[in-house]
């Protein structure tokens, strides 16, 4: 049945139910000040408002509707923010209300939506595994200590792109770029590469899955909007995604397996990776995390550390190449600051602030999670800007539309990172004209590792090569278009042909 068939059938299942409740409070509901939005159809309210890209759609009626406006998705009241002024009333001035999350149906599979990081509700359990992240993975000690890794990494995706650039084939850089994520998450966290052990598939099986993942996350489905239907899962979605997660699950559940077989071999020497940090953690202190929600936390931090990664690459090689001016700039900061021949190192980051706007940019035109993560409004009403944001509702902090928000770029959809040669603003979550990340008590926790790779990558590979699109395509043909998602992909994926400088 397609998704009309279902939505007709999902409008006859809720229209009872939906009638006794606005009759019984209806006369409630008129007294309270809503924030402004589209009036809708009965039952389904504005759901085909929505379209395949919701961000684009909600960012048009934010231009209509104003920068706090509600909508009713089926049974669902969202209320969405869609400027710097009103992202801070949710993340920051009343983030302790809104740090819970509205979790899609098709992550409730194997309880991710009570063990996952990204969406578990606020809780001590929650501190203890964000505390566990920063110090095992994010801090900056951790971080400093394991940069020969990266290095490492960024060296064998150059050794990669080399191989291509003689054979004078075309580079897939969203798929390169993931692999070399993906390598060195496994390698910190695993002591190893994950694409070479025996039943784990290539760096492209992984990529697929991950993608499988983030898309069925981030599809329109019935059961998020009415959710008398999650019973029933009348498209499909949670159950699929089931498959993509339960394919995840046993690959990080075969991994903790070997490792406690070899702690119990006498004479057994750690590792001192992450792995053995969480056993470590599981065995003196389960309260904090057991090994259970220790395969939850692995699947958040490859599915989140690889796909974001990569997909900022993309999109900033894309812009790059169909600005070639901008990529002469960055190729001359590189050579005036490192010199020809010379590889980019982490250090060097600081020194390159041309290198540093492109990135910033590339944040600000296509955050990769254009939506953040849907938030929920406490179980109270909350005044916000003069408005009531009803309990229970779900949030949106829609960060794609801020960022091309006229009234605080100038030239917003244009690719100008001498914008940010003139400006303070940072991603770190205290701007909130660029909040890739999110902000608050649940911003990312892997923003200072991100930030370290994206650069690291972005700048050996310009150095390195010369680029030109593949098959002659002109860059003003370079297909920009997006792919929605829980993360936002490019629909066409960047294929150039690397040229040894």
């Amino acid at each position: 049945m397609d998704f009309l068939g279902l939505l007709l059938c999902a409008i006859f299942t809720c229209i009872l139910v939906h009638s006794l409740n606005s009759l019984l409070g209806w006369k409630k509901r008129s007294a309270i000040k809503y924030p402004p939005g589209p009036n809708g159809f009965p039952i389904i309210g504005n759901l085909f408002e929505l379209g395949d890209k919701p961000h684009m759609s909600l960012a048009k009626l934010s231009q209509i509707h104003g920068p706090i406006m509600s909508l009713k998705l089926g049974c669902i009241t969202t209320v969405v923010v869609s400027s710097p002024l009103m992202a801070k009333e949710v993340l920051q001035t009343h983030d302790i209300s809104f740090s819970n999350r509205t979790v899609p149906d098709a992550l409730r599979s194997y309880k991710h939506d009570e063990f996952g990081l990204p969406w578990m509700p606020m809780s001590s359990r929650w501190r203890s595994i964000r505390k566990i992240c920063n110090l095992h993975m994010f801090s900056g000690k951790k971080l400093d200590g394991n940069h020969h890794l990266r290095r490492s990494k960024v060296q064998e995706l150059l050794s990669e792109v080399q191989k291509c650039c003689e054979a004078g084939c075309a580079v897939a850089i969203g798929e390169v770029a993931f692999g070399t994520s993906l390598n060195f998450l496994s390698s910190t966290i695993f002591s190893m590469d994950l694409d070479s052990q025996p039943g784990s598939g290539s760096v492209q099986d992984f990529k697929t899955l991950v993608r499988h993942m983030t898309e069925a996350g981030g599809k329109p489905n019935l059961a998020d909007y009415f959710p008398i239907l999650r019973k029933i899962d009348p498209q499909g979605i949670r159950s699929r995604h089931k498959i993509f997660t339960g394919e995840m699950m046993q690959l990080f559940n075969q991994m903790i397996a070997v490792r406690l077989q070899l702690r119990k071999v006498p004479g057994y020497v750690t590792s001192n990776d992450m792995l053995d940090a969480l056993l470590d953690i599981s065995e003196n202190n389960s309260e904090e995390i057991d090994t259970s929600r220790i395969e939850h936390l692995l699947l958040d931090l490859f599915v989140a550390g690889t796909d974001t990664t990569a997909s900022t690459l993309e999109f900033s090689m894309a812009e790059l190449l169909r600005n070639p001016e901008t990529l002469m700039k960055a190729r001359a900061e590189l050579e005036n600051t490192i010199g020809k021949g010379n590889p980019v190192q982490e250090s060097d980051i600081s020194r390159l602030p041309y290198l540093q706007a492109i990135v910033k940019e590339t944040f600000r035109l296509h955050p990769t999670a254009p939506l953040l993560i849907p938030r929920k409004a406490p179980d109270a009403d909350t005044a916000i800007a003069g408005f009531t944001v009803p309990k229970g509702a779900q949030v949106l902090v829609n960060a794609w539309a801020i960022g091309r928000d006229p009234s605080t770029w100038d030239n917003p959809i244009s690719f100008e990172p001498e914008r940010f040669l003139r400006s303070d603003i940072d991603v770190r979550g205290q701007n909130f004209e660029l909040i890739p990340f999110g902000s608050g008590r649940r911003i990312c926790p892997g923003l200072p590792l991100a930030i370290r790779m994206i650069h690291l990558m972005l700048g050996s590979l310009i150095h390195s090569f010369d680029w030109k699109l593949e098959d002659g395509v002109s860059t003003e043909d370079l297909n920009m278009e997006e792919k929605f998602g829980i993360t936002l992909q490019m629909a066409h994926p960047l294929r150039a042909v690397p040229i040894l400088r």
